[in-house]
């Protein structure tokens, strides 16, 4: 059986602990209506950094010890019956685990075609946070006109939201550690950027101000990829009958609400991960993003900036800054010519 270079995860721990290791290459008759794809370029997601410290297991049926969530890549072989896809068509899409090496197998419909006025360096960055940011706002029944609070809009989620409420006739308000994030997500659209004020505990200072800038209105929408004091400061922020999604935990898991506020203004809180999700639900969140997001994509009226990109043999390197917290954009992995 041909082999293959991949990322491993050795043990638990630090940059340190990836490997470049040949393992066995997969075939497109590993699961069911298969597609066997080339990979050409991923990007790193704080979902790679906490699997790769023990603290995120790959789903069953994924490799355990390979990361890799996004890619951008050439198709290499397709199992018997299906007929969307053949050798030679440019896809990307999102996997469970596994996208940090050379091939990786999927189902055929959970791939999409990337559009010819993209690059695969650039679309192999595109799949993680366009989706994720899609999905949260589909989940919280975003419409035209809203105010949308977004939290991290520095980050490759934040950024690929804050364009996609702008394009679909929404109003962005972020939140970022910095200023230089803020400038970036500015650049991309965002109406209103706030470096939190920190009260006496270290906990974040934000509603009174999304207030002022909302006209005493609040935010209908808050995607949340900080969590923690983050989720309580939200609520102060929120307009009546207001929808938060909970995307990430950078924060911290556990928080402090006001919940008479939540009862007397009929907040919704929702939790999202999209890793854990069955093939039904892959299925369908890459048909929205098919049909919504990627022509946003082929236009230019979404994209994203690439803040540093390295080959898979300086994942390490890659990991570290990514950890580092100082980028604004995404951080992507090249792993062959393509």
């Amino acid at each position: 059986m041909p082999d293959m270079r991949a990322a491993v995860i050795t043990r638990p721990g630090g940059p340190e602990v990836l490997e470049i290791q040949h393992r066995p290459r997969p075939a497109a008759t590993d699961v069911p209506h298969g597609v066997l794809v080339r990979v050409v370029a991923s990007a790193l997601n704080r979902a790679d950094l906490v699997q790769r410290a023990g603290r995120y297991p790959a789903p069953p049926g994924v490799p355990a010890d390979i990361p890799g969530l996004e890619f951008a890549g050439v198709v290499e072989a397709v199992a018997p019956g299906v007929a969307a896809w053949q050798p030679g068509d440019r896809v990307f899409g999102l996997v469970p685990g596994g996208a940090h090496a050379e091939f990786l197998v999927t189902h055929a419909e959970t791939l999409a075609r990337v559009p010819d006025a993209l690059s695969l360096t650039d679309a192999g960055a595109l799949p993680e946070a366009c989706i994720t940011a899609h999905d949260a706002l589909r989940q919280a029944r975003f419409a035209p006109g809203e105010r949308v609070l977004i939290h991290a809009a520095g980050s490759g989620v934040g950024l690929a939201a804050v364009q996609l409420v702008r394009a679909l006739g929404g109003v962005p308000i972020g939140t970022a550690r910095s200023t230089a994030k803020l400038e970036a997500a500015r650049g991309l659209g965002l109406v209103t950027g706030i470096v939190p004020e920190r009260d006496a505990e270290g906990g974040p200072i934000f509603a009174d101000a999304v207030m002022a800038e909302t006209e005493g209105h609040g935010a209908d929408v808050v995607l949340d990829l900080v969590g923690g004091a983050y989720v309580g400061e939200s609520v102060r922020a929120m307009a009546p009958r207001g929808r938060l999604v909970l995307i990430g935990l950078l924060a911290g898991r556990t928080a402090e609400v006001d919940l008479g506020r939540v009862l007397t203004r009929r907040l919704q809180i929702t939790g999202t991960v999209l890793r854990s999700r069955g093939l039904d639900e892959r299925v369908a969140y890459t048909r929205a993003f098919v049909e919504e997001v990627v022509p946003l994509l082929a236009s230019g009226r979404v994209r994203l900036p690439m803040a540093a990109a390295y080959p898979l043999e300086e994942l390490a390197a890659a990991h570290a800054l990514l950890e580092s917290n100082d980028v604004a954009g995404k951080v992507g992995v090249r792993i062959a010519a393509g």
